[in-house]
């Protein structure tokens, strides 16, 4: 029982053997925190053991800490790599090195590592059917930095199962998550596996170049022309709209009360909204088209009632009531 006890907490009993040849009235302080033991069956821990544990784990903590600082620090020193590159290389190295410190603090306590081969079976298994989504989203997070498909910077906009889409800003990719962030400033954490498995619209992966669109009704009274010069000077007056590509106007067709127009403009900063450049471009168009006289109409319908009896004998009706209702007063 003792040989078997000693293999298994080796680092307590040679550093108790150590500290007390070195001190006597040490090694009495420790004697008493072993002898307050829980034993059960072949197995006895001690408060010493216990103590002398997190020590060791503490110490491979601050090991592990201290070592993925000093890679991230140096990684950010290099200038052959980019940020996505920097991102990857800093992931890669931090879990080698948090590997090495739990190998250190094996090694450390004294366990055997051939009897932790006995339970590598089950404890994989409990790893697989536990941790699936964990290391999977692990894996997918490494994917994406890979082949530059998503980078910390990008704009995107992904749709959940509900069919409903969020857009912002890729701000940091973490080991188990994304953080975008929206333009009102709200966080959301974004599950890698997720931007694996669905269709995600990235608008900065090959240009940053964004199109919009802008829809404007003209009266059917107007001047088309008139109306899409004026349109194309709204929106190329417009600050973040950019001279090239130009803005573009096209007819879209005929509605029911005006004739649909579409200003197409780029931009290069979707990061800064597009919903407020939109709004520019239609507050322009608003004046321009306020100052040259060009009519934007309002929804309205025609009604052309066709001639029959009955509708013959409720307008005689009508007309029989407010005549009398005019002889009264």
């Amino acid at each position: 029982m003792a040989a078997e006890r000693a293999r298994e907490v080796a680092a307590a009993d040679e550093l108790r053997s150590a500290v007390s040849r070195r001190s006597g009235t040490v090694g009495e302080i420790v004697g008493t925190l072993d002898s307050w033991a829980l034993s059960l069956g072949s197995f006895r821990v001690s408060v010493w053991d216990l103590l002398v544990i997190l020590a060791i784990v503490i110490f491979c903590f601050l090991l592990g800490k201290i070592g993925s600082g000093l890679a991230r620090r140096g990684l950010r020193r290099a200038k052959r790599l980019d940020s996505t590159q920097e991102l990857l290389a800093e992931k890669l190295i931090t879990i080698a090195i948090w590997a090495l410190a739990a190998f250190l603090a094996i090694d450390l306590l004294g366990i055997d590592l051939t009897a932790l081969a006995v339970f590598s079976g089950a404890f994989g298994l409990a790893i697989g059917f536990g941790l699936q989504k964990t290391f999977g989203n692990l894996i997918a997070g490494i994917i994406l930095l890979m082949d530059k498909s998503i980078k910390p910077g990008d704009v995107i906009v992904i749709a959940d199962q509900a069919g409903q889409s969020t857009f912002g800003q890729i701000r940091k990719i973490g080991v188990r998550a994304v953080s975008l962030v929206t333009r009102d400033q709200k966080e959301y954490l974004i599950p890698n596996e997720n931007l694996m498995i669905n269709q995600v619209e990235n608008w900065s992966y090959s240009s940053r170049n964004v199109r919009i669109q802008v829809p404007v009704g003209v009266s059917y009274d107007a001047d088309i022309e008139q109306a899409e010069r004026l349109m194309l000077e709204a929106a190329k007056s417009c600050e973040r709209v950019l001279a090239s590509p130009p803005p573009v106007v096209w007819m879209k067709g005929f509605g029911e009360s005006s004739v649909d127009f579409t200003i197409h403009c780029w931009i290069q900063d979707p990061e800064e909204g597009v919903g407020n450049v939109q709004s520019a471009v239609l507050k322009k168009v608003w004046h321009a088209f306020k100052d040259n006289g060009v009519e934007i109409p309002f929804p309205q319908r025609d009604i052309h009632l066709r001639s029959s009896e009955q509708i013959d004998r409720l307008l005689a009706a009508m007309e029989a009531r407010v005549g009398e209702k005019l002889q009264t007063e």
